[in-house]
């Protein structure tokens, strides 16, 4: 184990095996349909291997949230737990069932989201937990960084940038406005 730079303590080797993967950034809209994606082809693999077991479904839409909210990229976090219930809609429609049309297709589909709603759910939580987590990590970087920006700044050049800053003239100074009418 190995401890970056500018830390003290060594870095364990999960961590450095989980940095070697894939690290993809997709926007909105990209994290959805390979969401969407991955579900209606988990769905259909899974009709056809397991005639449509909805605890292996549940199972795998878990792993496919946690990797949705990980590759959205930053300013698209806030999309992530949208994303995953629609994904986990289009990949349950295969192993629904139903007969009779659209209707019952429809309620079949309607029913599974009842039933299985716990793995729905998880997914949901798994996907906004990650996001959040991402977001509150974003935020201490940006302040960090802003605190790193002030404190290596030179005093001398505050005072200068205020010097050629023209200075507003306050209120009671400008010229009275004409009321509207």
């Amino acid at each position: 184990m190995r401890a970056p730079e500018g830390r003290s303590r060594p870095v364990p080797p999960v961590v450095l095996a989980l940095r070697r993967l894939p690290n993809p950034r997709l926007t909105g809209i990209g994290a959805g349909l390979f969401a969407a994606a991955s579900m209606l082809v988990l769905g259909c693999l899974d009709l056809l291997l397991l005639d449509g077991s909805p605890v292996v479904f549940g199972a795998l839409f878990l792993p496919v949230s946690a990797l949705t909210a990980l590759w959205v990229r930053p300013a698209d976090l806030v999309t992530a737990p949208i994303i995953v219930p629609i994904a986990f809609t289009v990949g349950v429609v295969p192993i629904a069932g139903g007969t009779g049309g659209f209707g019952g297709r429809t309620m079949a589909v309607v029913t599974a989201l009842a039933v299985h709603a716990g793995w729905l759910y998880g997914g949901t939580l798994v996907a906004g937990v990650i996001a959040t987590v991402r977001k509150v990590r974003l935020m201490r970087q940006r302040r960090r960084r802003l605190l790193l920006a002030a404190q290596t700044a030179r005093p001398g050049q505050a005072a200068a940038r205020s010097a050629q800053a023209p200075a507003r003239p306050s209120r009671s100074a400008q010229a009275p406005r004409r009321p509207r009418r």
